[in-house]
């Protein structure tokens, strides 16, 4: 398997497509080399654009995404069409568990009022995500206690 675009990315990109094809590394090694079929096509295609700039309102990968663009782009990547916007992924989502969430599945969060925000699960510890905090797509741990006090649910749009 090749990783798609990831040369510009940097290394922690990488990492994580090698982790995603063979096991390079013993970190989450064990719940991503269980994913397979779409759930592997959609974590890759959002892991390729790590790296990627944020933008609100952007929809261009490789050039420009915000948070919910890059989620539809990955699940459109497995051929499977989601909405556009974060609320309306969470309304149209199957519910998930929080205990049982799988690699591909969406993770969403509450800011503030009025401000929502959407991420892809890598593993059962990581999320990829367009972030404002540094205006790119990026990894952030689901268990660190800023995105914890804002989780207000998880979906998916793939078999479980």
């Amino acid at each position: 398997m090749r990783c798609p675009s990831l040369v510009p990315l940097g290394l922690g990109a990488i990492g994580i497509c090698l982790l995603l094809q063979g096991c390079s590394t013993t970190i989450g090694c064990k719940e991503v080399t269980a994913v397979d079929g779409s759930r592997k096509q959609v974590v890759m295609a959002a892991v390729s654009e790590i790296g990627t700039r944020y933008k609100y309102g952007a929809q261009s990968p490789g050039n420009a995404l915000d948070c919910s663009a890059l989620t539809q782009y990955a699940y459109s990547v497995a051929g499977v069409e989601i909405p556009r916007i974060s609320t309306d992924q969470r309304k149209s989502a199957t519910p998930v568990q929080l205990a049982s969430i799988q690699p591909g599945d969406l993770v969403f969060f509450k800011i503030r009022p009025g401000v929502h925000h959407v991420g892809l699960m890598v593993d059962n510890k990581r999320f990829v995500h367009a972030s404002t905090s540094r205006k790119q797509v990026r990894l952030s741990s689901i268990h660190s206690d800023y995105w914890q006090q804002r989780l207000v649910g998880a979906g998916t749009y793939l078999d479980p």
